[in-house]
C-alpha cells in the first residue's frame, strides 16, 4: 500500500493551521508550523490569489492530511458518504471520525494517527473482544475498543496516555485508560472536530 515518507510538518505549513500530525511534537518548541508559519518552498512566502478551485483543492487536501488520508481512501469515504441518506458533509466527517485509526487516536491509544494506524495494523487493537487490524474498519455505538493485555504496558501508550490527558475530551467516547478500554457512546458531530475547514467546498468539489 502507498504511503507517505516525507515531511508530514510540510503539511501543517502549506495547509496555514497546525494539523497535529507527530504528537506531542506539534505542542513543543520544535514545531516547524510555529518556527515557519508560511507555506514551504522558495515561493512560499509569496501571497497568492487562488481560484475557486483552488480554494475547493485546498479544503480537500487540509481535511484529507488532517486524517492521514490517501486520495482513493478519501474519495471513497466521501462516496459513502453521499450515498447515505442525510446531509453529506456531516455524514462524512461522522464517517471519518468513526474509522478505528482515528477513534484509536481520539481515545488516546495512539500518539497520532500515523501511530494508531500501525498500532491497529500490528495487533494490537480489540473491538467488542475480537482483534481488528484494519485501519478503514468504521465503529458503531456501543462498541468497545481495547488494548491487547500484553501490549498495553509498552512505552508507546503511556506516552499516548500523557499526551491525551492535556486534550480536550471528545462527548462521543468514554475512555477508562486503568483499564485500557474506551467505549463509543454517541454519533460524533461536525463540532467535534478541531479543524478549521469549509467543508461545504469538499462537496462541491467531488460533486463536479
Amino acid at each position: 500500500m502507498a504511503r507517505h515518507i516525507g515531511s508530514v510538518c510540510r503539511f501543517c505549513r502549506r495547509e496555514g493551521q497546525k494539523l497535529f500530525l507527530k504528537g506531542d511534537r506539534c505542542g513543543s518548541d520544535k514545531c516547524s508550523f510555529d518556527r515557519r508559519g508560511y507555506a514551504p518552498g522558495q515561493h512560499g512566502q509569496k501571497r497568492t490569489k487562488l481560484s475557486e478551485f483552488g480554494q475547493q483543492l485546498r479544503e480537500k487536501q487540509k481535511a484529507k492530511r488532517f486524517y492521514g488520508l490517501l486520495e482513493k481512501q478519501f474519495r471513497l469515504e466521501f462516496a459513502r458518504a453521499a450515498a447515505t441518506k442525510g446531509v453529506t458533509s456531516e455524514i462524512f466527517f461522522q464517517n471519518l471520525e468513526l474509522r478505528l485509526d482515528n477513534a484509536v487516536y481520539r481515545m488516546g491509544f495512539a500518539a497520532s494517527r500515523t501511530d494508531a494506524r500501525q498500532i491497529v495494523r500490528h495487533n494490537h487493537i480489540l473491538v467488542n473482544g475480537k482483534r481488528v487490524n484494519i485501519p478503514s474498519s468504521h465503529l458503531k455505538v456501543g462498541d468497545t475498543v481495547s488494548v491487547v493485555e500484553s501490549s498495553a504496558s509498552g512505552p508507546r501508550f503511556n506516552v499516548a496516555k500523557e499526551q491525551y490527558s492535556k486534550r480536550a475530551a471528545l462527548p462521543w467516547i468514554e475512555v477508562d485508560h486503568a483499564k485500557n478500554t474506551a467505549k463509543v457512546v454517541a454519533l460524533p458531530k461536525r463540532d467535534d472536530v478541531a479543524l478549521d475547514v469549509k467543508e461545504r467546498m469538499i462537496v462541491e468539489l467531488y460533486n463536479k
